[in-house]
Parts: structure tokens; C-alpha cells; sequence
């Protein structure tokens, strides 16, 4: 049998590689997506104050910061029996709807983009930003520099700084919102509504009207159907910060709707021993290996999830983006896993018009930013959607608030099966036969997890938390290796 390894697999954060074995004859039989990291968030968080969570989590990614704090915000709410003031929930959101906007803006022009923007083919020393600039002229790359500049401005301004922010606390927020401060958040998300539409067209000059692209993404390379999941408010529409998880099977009927404090009874998490990434999984379906289908358990957690399981969108030009995307399909839920492309920008215009309801409102700016927690404290789960998928935080804590136990489920944990299967289905379709996976159909393999902009550093957990270990023993003064030990 001959194999194919990429390793390291490339535009993401973390570390993983793909495997995809041969039979005799070139034909794909299997692949595999691997990541071999594991942190160990869940275990060496247990003793720590439970209003220390926020702060610490965020550690967990350079990437995504503020939806670790957020969850973590949430589950510590919950912890102790909280209800937020007004200002702080809307302080809360301003803050990750700025987020929301630099994160989408990174994936779309740095990471994913290239392979539309430069070409799936293009000499690899050009599929990045530097390839997207001297593509569509220096201009647009002096906007999209702006653009993460603002977000750094206006998640430093809410959170202290603009890596690992420490604002969102059990109970509110560690700070409020001045007039000034009101002014320029006003004027970022005035900005980032101007450069969402300006990215849409972007990508509908660049993509939808290259006939090519058109059908790389509509072709059955990247064609699977899984269950969707994510969070709508009152009225089935998309909302990133509260509400609940709602869950459409394959044809886009609801099968489930629920707050995230139940998502034990929906969601289980199935372990293989190849993999630090566990694979959740529904629990009324079950986990049926990697395969998609009515009759499969996976299910998938991403921008295109999102608007698959939601009615809508909450504001008025995000909506129409929306309906243009379905209409464009012809169907929904849309199936074609490099559509996410497409639904990221839509959410890109939905926070930048969330940023500006919230930075307009009029409780923005007020004083009652925090209530202090005052009851005992037990067991919480916190719940936001990270912009790649369900992030859940749940906690339990002795009476002092000690952490007793954590369990994280994030966006890259949720979408763990869709990806793989994801990988196993595109190697399928485009290495064959007689057809030499060149690096440029090998890169094509590596779109297929691209769509879902994986986080891999947050998303390792395993049980039963073991992992390999190999310890070389050394004489000090000669340097003579004297054994060799592993596990």
C-alpha cells in the first residue's frame, strides 16, 4: 500500500497532517486528518477560582481569545445565578461582534482566500496574503491591513489590550464604554459595514463569475451532507452571542432545539485512538463512523451551518447577502462545504451591523457594567458561536468556587467528523488511477479543511488524556546516551 502524508498541513492554526493511503492501482482507500498536539486545559484548570476562568481560557488561542473569554464569561454567569445589566450584556457583544469582523477578515483574505484569489494551483510561494495583494492591487491590501487594525483598536478599547483581552468577567464587565469611546466604535463599524460589501463584491467579481471556481465549488469534490447546528434568537435568526442551538437534519428539517446548559442530552462525544480531537456527535443518531447521511451523527458547526439552520439574518443588509446565496444554490441547506467561503462574508456584513445597533444604543454607555455575584456557587455552562462553530464551556466548582471539573467543547471539536470526512471525500474524488497527486491536487485536498477555518490548539482533548512519550536519558558530562524510555 503506498501513502501520501502532508505534513504539515498549512494555512490554519495548530498543528495537523493528512494521510491518505493508496491501493495498487492509485486509487484513494482512505485518509485521515490527524492532529498530533494535545493541551490539557480541562485537567489543569481544576482547582483554579472559577472567576480566573475568563482570563485563563483565553490563553487557550492567539487566534480566538475573545470567544474563550466569552464562554468562559457566560459559564461563570451561570456558576452563580447571575443576570446580567443590560449595558453589560450589549458591552459584551459590541466586543465580539469587532471581534467577529477581524476574525472572518483574517480567514477570508489570509487563509482561505488565496486558493480563489492567487488559484487551488498557483506555485505555493504565492498562495498567501502577499499573493492575494499583488493579485488585486496594493489598494485593497492597505484595506485589509486597516481592517485588522481596527479590530485591535476596538477590542483593545472594551477588553485592555488586543491579544488575550480580560474584560468579560462573572457578572458583567471589568470596565464601561465613554462618549468618545462611543464615537470611534461608531466609526470602525461604519468602516467594517463599507468593507464587508466591498469584500462581497470581492469575492463575486473573483469567484462567482470565474465559471471554474463556480463549479469547483459546486462540484462533488466538496459536496456532503451532514446535520448543521448553531445558535438563533426568538425569531430562527443568526446570532453569535445568545439564544439557542437549533439542529436541521440533511433535507433542512429541525430535529432539535435547545438551550446550551442541555447540551448533554443532545450532543455525546465519541473518542478514536488516532485522533487527540474527539468527534461529538447526536446523540438520537449516534456515531455510525465517517460517513455522511440521514443515517450518520455527524454534523457540522460553521458559517454555512449557521445560516443553514437560521431563517435569516437579524439585519437588513445581511439578509439580503443571505437570500442571494440560497437563491444562487437553488436549495437549502446548501451542501457544497467551500460555500462556507461565501457564508463567512455574509457573517463579516451581520457583525459589522450588529457593531452598529449595539455602538448606537443607548444603554452602551452606561454605568451599571457589572453586578458582583453573591450567590454559592455550583455548576454552569457558558455558550457563544466562535466564528468556527459551537464553542460550549461548562464548569462545576466546590461551594468556594474552586473548578472541580471542565469540559470544552469547541468549534474545531464540533466540526471534527465533517472535516474528516470532508478530507476522505475530496482525496477520493480528486486523486485517481493513473492521476499523479501532484502539489497542486494535494493543496486541493487541503481546501477541504480550509473551509472550516480549524483552530487546532483549543479544540485537543482526548480521554483517557494519555498521549506518547519519549524520554532520552543522558549522561551529563559525555553526552552518552545511556536509555531510552517511552510510553
Amino acid at each position: 500500500m503506498n501513502q501520501i502524508t502532508i505534513d504539515p498541513i498549512t494555512r490554519l492554526e495548530g498543528h495537523g497532517k493528512i494521510q491518505i493511503f493508496l491501493g495498487d492501482e492509485g486509487e484513494v482507500l482512505d485518509a485521515f486528518f490527524q492532529v498530533p498536539e494535545l493541551r490539557g486545559f480541562e485537567v489543569f484548570c481544576q482547582g483554579r477560582p472559577v472567576e480566573d476562568m475568563p482570563t485563563l481560557t483565553a490563553r487557550i488561542c492567539g487566534v480566538c481569545p475573545e470567544a474563550h473569554m466569552t464562554a468562559s464569561a457566560k459559564a461563570g454567569d451561570a456558576v452563580y445565578g447571575v443576570q446580567l445589566p443590560p449595558t453589560a450584556k450589549k458591552l459584551r457583544e459590541l466586543l465580539y461582534s469587532a471581534f467577529f469582523c477581524g476574525d472572518h477578515t483574517t480567514h477570508f483574505y489570509a487563509l482561505g482566500g488565496p486558493d480563489f484569489i492567487v488559484g487551488p494551483d498557483a506555485p505555493k510561494e504565492q498562495r498567501n496574503i502577499l499573493g492575494v495583494v499583488a493579485k488585486v492591487g496594493k489598494e485593497i491590501g492597505t484595506k485589509v491591513i486597516k481592517a485588522r487594525h481596527l479590530m485591535h483598536e476596538a477590542v483593545s478599547m472594551l477588553g485592555g489590550k488586543t491579544v488575550h483581552p480580560c474584560c468579560a468577567i462573572p457578572g458583567g464587565m471589568s470596565k464601561g464604554l465613554n462618549k468618545d469611546e462611543q464615537k470611534r466604535m461608531i466609526e470602525i463599524a461604519d468602516f467594517y459595514i463599507e468593507f464587508a460589501l466591498f469584500s462581497l463584491n470581492i469575492f463575486e467579481k473573483v469567484v462567482l463569475n470565474n465559471t471554474q471556481y463556480l463549479d469547483l465549488i459546486k462540484g462533488d469534490a466538496y459536496y456532503q451532507q451532514t446535520y448543521y447546528m448553531g445558535t438563533v434568537d426568538e425569531k430562527n435568526r443568526v446570532n453569535f452571542y445568545d439564544g439557542q442551538l437549533r439542529v436541521v437534519d440533511p433535507l433542512g428539517k429541525e430535529i432539535h432545539k435547545f438551550y446550551a446548559k442541555d447540551y448533554i442530552q443532545y450532543i455525546e462525544e465519541h473518542v478514536e485512538s488516532w485522533s487527540y480531537l474527539k468527534f461529538p456527535v447526536l446523540k438520537s443518531v449516534g456515531w455510525k463512523g465517517l460517513t455522511d447521511g440521514m443515517e450518520s451523527g455527524i454534523y457540522t458547526s460553521t458559517p454555512l451551518g449557521r445560516l443553514n439552520v437560521a431563517d435569516g439574518m437579524a439585519t437588513p443588509l445581511a439578509q439580503t447577502e443571505y437570500e442571494k446565496m440560497f437563491r444562487t444554490f437553488g436549495v437549502k441547506p446548501v451542501h457544497h462545504i467551500l460555500a462556507t467561503h461565501w457564508a463567512r462574508l455574509v457573517e463579516l456584513l451581520y457583525s459589522a451591523e450588529r457593531m452598529k445597533e449595539l455602538a448606537t444604543d443607548k444603554d452602551i454607555i452606561g454605568n451599571e457594567y457589572r453586578i458582583i455575584p453573591s450567590k454559592t456557587p455550583l455548576e454552569g455552562v457558558g455558550q457563544v458561536e466562535a466564528p468556527r462553530g459551537v464553542l460550549i464551556h461548562h464548569y462545576r466548582t466546590d461551594p468556594r468556587g474552586k473548578i472541580t471539573f471542565v469540559n470544552l467543547i469547541v468549534g474545531s471539536t464540533n466540526n471534527n467528523g465533517s472535516i474528516s470526512l470532508a478530507i476522505k471525500n475530496a482525496a477520493k474524488k480528486l486523486i485517481g488511477r493513473g492521476k499523479e497527486p501532484n502539489e497542486g491536487i494535494l493543496n486541493m485536498v487541503e481546501m477541504a479543511f480550509r473551509a472550516y477555518d480549524p483552530c487546532l490548539a483549543c479544540a485537543t482533548h482526548t480521554l483517557p488524556g494519555q498521549m506518547p512519550m519519549r524520554i532520552e536519558l543522558i549522561e551529563k558530562n559525555t553526552g552518552r546516551l545511556l536509555g531510552v524510555f517511552s510510553r
